[in-house]
């Protein structure tokens, strides 16, 4: 119908409608964006750092070089270990916030009005190589351990509470996303030092990281917190680099999946004991990276992808004999690759699928709640 033939009233009722409820029928779904959630904050490893590592002087796990960022727009590294935008940066964007900052970007007094604005859309803090333990970073400083993470989360939660009234810091915390994706460099620790598994069996040592894990998130639960969104640790077994060490069919590490697969369950357990304790002030959703990585490998065109073995980024067999240098070898076409480089950082398009699976309807990799429901408990 022609709107110049509704009646007025009817306008009316509509325009008050939108004022109820924010935004037309359909609309999320034409634009892809979500308006569930005030902030997302990142803490994690390489596959979600945006730069911090940039501002750790000594650090050498970095990837503010070319090829790195090809793709960012700007086309320049930012300290992303990818062609372009990670998996936090697709969940900032379906959600309609800004691109949340590293934390060790917005230190310093000259940066005090992008810290108050960031801290109450979105702040990362994860660190390329960092781990649940602090493990050899206590000395070398390479990268931030996850205990440190959420310390430097502290700091921005006194600039929330600072800014808000204590209501609205309230609410503003208790419908934020706490987005939480670390593991496997414990893992890569475990297997590369025999006085680790001389001390604990693959069982033991991937309890006592679920355990950890536990402890740091209680300490962000305890500052208001309530939205948790934590990832699985995939099959790093099936990296181009563990893939390449297998050089005559460059099959898959079944050991190092087998310990990722342990780990998974322990933190499946230890997600629901703490639930259990803390009941309705904690809702979360656990995302099986390990499910989605081994159905994107096994059917790779049903998602869009021609390799799934090789690295995008690398030189050698599989792309894989050395890291993504400013000199490497660089693939053609980026959206049809799953591993931007060795150690199996995923591509934008990869990081986008994931994101993607995250937001599905489907519960084949979400318990006990989608991301969707989560952001709308």
């Amino acid at each position: 119908m022609p709107a110049k033939n509704i009646p007025f009233l009817t306008v009316f009722l509509l325009f008050l409608g939108l004022l109820r409820f924010g935004s037309f029928p359909g609309l999320e779904a034409a634009t892809g964006k979500l308006a569930s959630i005030p902030g997302l904050y990142v803490f994690g490893d390489s596959l979600v750092d945006a730069g911090n590592n940039n501002h750790l002087a000594i650090s050498l796990a970095k990837a503010n070089y070319p090829r790195n960022g090809v793709d960012f727009p700007g086309g320049k590294p930012t300290g992303r270990f990818c062609n372009g935008k990670n998996a936090a940066d697709a969940i900032a964007e379906k959600f309609g916030l800004p691109l949340p900052p590293p934390y060790l970007s917005l230190k310093g007094l000259l940066k005090k009005k992008k810290r108050e604005s960031a801290s109450v859309t979105g702040v990362n803090f994860a660190s390329g190589g960092a781990g649940i333990f602090n493990g050899s970073d206590e000395t070398f400083k390479q990268s931030i351990p996850l205990s440190h993470q959420v310390n430097h989360w502290l700091s921005i939660h006194e600039e929330i509470t600072t800014q808000l009234r204590p209501s609205e810091a309230q609410t503003h915390l208790s419908k934020s996303l706490f987005f939480v994706v670390i593991g496997s460099n414990d893992l890569f620790d475990y297997f590369g030092s025999s006085k680790l598994r001389q001390k604990n069996n693959p069982q033991q040592y991937t309890q006592s990281m679920a355990d950890k894990l536990k402890e740091q998130l209680k300490r962000v639960h305890d500052t208001g917190a309530r939205r948790f969104l934590v990832l699985g640790v995939a099959q790093i077994g099936c990296t181009p680099g563990n893939r390449q060490k297998n050089s005559t069919i460059h099959e898959c590490d079944k050991e190092a999946n087998m310990w990722c697969s342990l780990y998974n369950e322990a933190l499946v357990k230890m997600l629901q004991q703490l639930k259990q304790e803390l009941q309705s002030s904690m809702t979360y959703t656990y995302f099986d990276n390990f499910k989605s990585i081994h159905d994107i490998i096994s059917n790779p065109a049903r998602y869009g992808f021609d390799d799934v073995t090789s690295a995008c980024c690398g030189r050698g067999d599989l792309n894989a004999d050395f890291p993504c240098f400013p000199t490497s070898k660089l693939c053609l076409d980026r959206t049809k690759y799953l591993f931007w480089d060795r150690y199996g950082h995923p591509t934008e398009t990869a990081a986008r699928t994931i994101v993607d699976l995250m937001l599905t309807d489907e519960s084949q990799y979400s318990s006990p709640l989608t991301l969707t429901q989560l952001v709308s408990s």
